[in-house]
């Protein structure tokens, strides 16, 4: 177990390490950041949600990511999307004030124009299920003093194919959540790392596949607005 933490800790730090990427990981450096950010949450019990074709993002140009959550039905272990169904969509639309619907329910949110600061996610190569993966922002430097809180999503997302795994359309599926909170009452506490940055292994999900897996994270003020985002390219 202890050599397992350590070579975990190892991907964490190399999910943040520009440099090292190239061979053995992804980052957003470089990537186009998206402008807006689409949701759609599939009940797990609504196989025809998946199986049909999904409306394509009318975004008019505008850089768009659109995920897709596969949300747990009342059928539980026994819905035909219960494989891939995750209780981070029950915490996700919980976080939007929304219940879950039988079948499909979508949310779209635009990032503020323009972005406020930079936010580069990145990840390191599969260890044991797990990898090692980190968001961080870089706001501007004036400006923060009277506000925030300031809240971090990081997810960890496979993209899936049209034509495979039963869909008609490529989807973009959320396998895994970070999310978390920082303030600043923090920024004192956390002298060997930025304040503004979070570094952690995350969980591979059975049935996932890492060679198609990617990450997307994006910041929020106080009032759930995006202020910046970010999705990594895999090479």
């Amino acid at each position: 177990m202890k050599n397992i933490a350590l070579t975990l800790t190892a991907a964490a730090a190399l999910a943040h390490a520009p440099h090292a990427l190239a061979q053995a990981g992804c980052s957003s450096d470089g990537a186009a950041r998206p402008a807006v950010i689409l949701e759609r949450f599939i009940s797990a019990d609504c196989a025809e949600c998946w199986s049909t074709p999904a409306l394509p993002a009318a975004n008019d140009g505008v850089r768009t990511v659109a995920l897709h959550w596969i949300v747990p039905g009342a059928a539980g272990d026994d819905a035909p999307l219960s494989a891939a169904a995750i209780r981070d969509a029950l915490l996700r639309l919980a976080d939007l004030g929304r219940a879950p619907v039988p079948g499909t329910d979508v949310h779209v949110a635009a990032v503020t124009a323009p972005p406020l600061g930079t936010v580069r996610v990145a990840s390191g190569p599969p260890v044991n299920d797990y990898l090692g993966a980190s968001i961080a922002w870089q706001p501007p430097k004036a400006g923060l003093q009277n506000s925030g809180p300031w809240q971090y999503h990081l997810l960890l997302v496979e993209a899936i194919a049209p034509g495979t795994e039963g869909t008609a359309s490529a989807r973009n599926l959320v396998r895994n959540r970070l999310q978390g909170t920082w303030e600043k009452a923090n920024l004192q506490s956390k002298q060997k790392q930025s304040p503004w940055m979070e570094m952690r292994a995350m969980r591979i999900p059975e049935g996932a596949k890492p060679e198609r897996l990617f990450m997307v994270g994006w910041v929020q003020n106080a009032q759930g607005q995006a202020v910046a985002a970010a999705q990594s390219a895999c090479r």
